[in-house]
């Protein structure tokens, strides 16, 4: 989500999904909060700041609002902190599966988020959370392909037409390697979450075909590239696709016929939160439809939250609300956390794919 996604994607691509330390009321978060202070933590860029503001006027609590730049480096802050100095973290779907694991994050008293019937049930009851125990779903997206087709010669419909050729030195990706790892395992019939080491490396040999054609790997702001007609078409976040969108309605969206990458953010308590009475006062002020479509516009990931889609108008429903055969076809997959022999099979073919490319 940054990263969704996100709707994403490492552990659910992720959207996944989007550094740095940003704040509503600056501060690291890692001082416990006062009886009317919320400290926040989640990815930059996730909200604007009238809704932070609009929070504080309407409860009197103080946001402070801190970022982090990856799951990992949120999940190492709250291992330091044993599930402490944060009241409300929002991260993507595979990290929050460890953090549940590790005894991390509390049981939602839901009877404090009575706007959590907003929630639209599809994202509901996923991997890292089956019963819904412990989080609030916050983004979702897709892993898509964007492209100019003034300067690509074909209609692109797949993973398969990126290693064509007309695109060398032409197409931008995201910083996403179990993603873009998937993309190859994808077109080998394999799943994004397969265990076995041999096959990893069938699809890294199959990556590297891929390389001339790579113009950048960069996972923040690859939609720029494509805007300023840099590159010609690119691997992106549902996040950036919106961004590109918004800036060039000429762009076209290809949704890949070898399956989706989804991914899920959402929210959670942490364990040892020094306010959750302000955490749940938070939570169901996000659920307000109105407030939801407000942070759903400003971050352009597709939305969880099923009354606010009745506020979009029809140009940004096409663009904020996922189609509802997406979630029910079989060509639609998370991706999880693997094994260790596994994922070092990932790093060392994405290290490989890199070098290939210059990177």
């Amino acid at each position: 989500m940054k990263k969704v996604f996100a709707l994403a994607l490492t552990g659910a691509l992720c959207l996944s999904l989007l550094a740095g330390c940003s704040s509503a009321a600056s501060g690291s978060g890692s001082a416990t909060a006062a009886a009317g202070e919320l400290n926040l933590f989640a990815f930059g860029e996730m909200f604007p700041q009238e809704v932070l503001d609009d929070f504080t006027q309407e409860t009197g609590i103080k946001v402070n609002y801190s970022t982090f730049d990856t799951d990992e480096t949120m999940l190492s802050r709250l291992e330091t902190s044993k599930g402490g100095d944060y009241d409300v973290v929002i991260a993507d779907d595979y990290i929050i599966k460890t953090a549940i694991d590790e005894g991390l994050v509390s049981e939602l008293d839901k009877d404090q988020i009575p706007n959590l019937s907003n929630v639209n049930p599809v994202y509901q009851g996923q991997f890292f959370d089956p019963e819904d125990k412990y989080t609030v779903p916050h983004g979702a997206g897709v892993m898509t392909i964007v492209y100019d087709p003034a300067l690509v010669g074909k209609e692109i419909t797949s993973y398969e037409d990126l290693w064509d050729a007309s695109l060398a030195d032409n197409l931008a990706i995201i910083g996403n390697y179990r993603v873009i790892d998937g993309m190859a395992l994808k077109l080998m019939g394999e799943s994004y979450n397969v265990e076995d080491p041999a096959v990893i490396q069938s699809a890294g040999e199959k990556l590297l075909e891929l390389a001339p054609n790579i113009r950048a790997i960069q996972d923040a702001n690859t939609q720029d590239l494509l805007i300023s007609g840099e590159v010609a078409a690119a691997v992106m976040y549902t996040s950036q696709t919106y961004l590109a969108k918004i800036n060039r309605s000429d762009l076209e969206i290809a949704y890949p016929s070898e399956g989706l990458g989804f991914g899920l953010m959402a929210q959670f308590v942490p364990v040892n939160a020094p306010n959750k009475d302000a955490a749940y006062q938070f939570i169901n002020y996000l659920l307000d439809p109105e407030v939801s479509k407000q942070c759903f516009e400003y971050m352009g990931y597709y939305c969880t939250n099923q009354a606010a889609e009745e506020l979009f108008d029809d140009a940004t429903k096409e663009l904020l609300v996922l189609p509802e055969d997406f979630l029910s076809s079989n060509d639609i997959e998370m991706i999880q956390p693997v094994s260790a022999e596994a994922e070092e099979a990932h790093m060392q073919v994405w290290t490989e794919f890199k070098s290939a490319c210059g990177q």
